[in-house]
């Protein structure tokens, strides 16, 4: 499992800012994914951590796409995902 990796859900956003903060003090990017509700929640993650805490924080990538994932009935389901890739700014 990569450690630069913060999985976000639908705890407050303020966590997971922390959560970042302590794997940025030991590596120079961070990966934040999410699926569905949880998407809003990873863009406030990456923007209140870029404007409050690290100004020299830079988003590196963003990726969207489309995961299928086993309804509760036993099908299909399409689920929107994103990953946003935050790197420190070498100055």
């Amino acid at each position: 499992m990569n450690e630069n990796i913060v999985y976000v859900g639908s705890k407050p956003v303020m966590d997971y800012c922390t959560a970042v903060l302590q794997v940025l003090a030991s590596n120079d990017s961070v990966r934040l994914k999410a699926r569905g509700r949880a998407i809003s929640n990873a863009v406030s993650v990456a923007e209140v951590t870029r404007n409050r805490f690290l100004t020299d924080l830079v988003v590196d990538s963003i990726d969207i796409g489309t995961e299928e994932l086993e309804s509760e009935t036993g099908g299909p389901r399409n689920v929107s995902s994103i990953t946003i890739v935050l790197k420190k700014e070498v100055k």
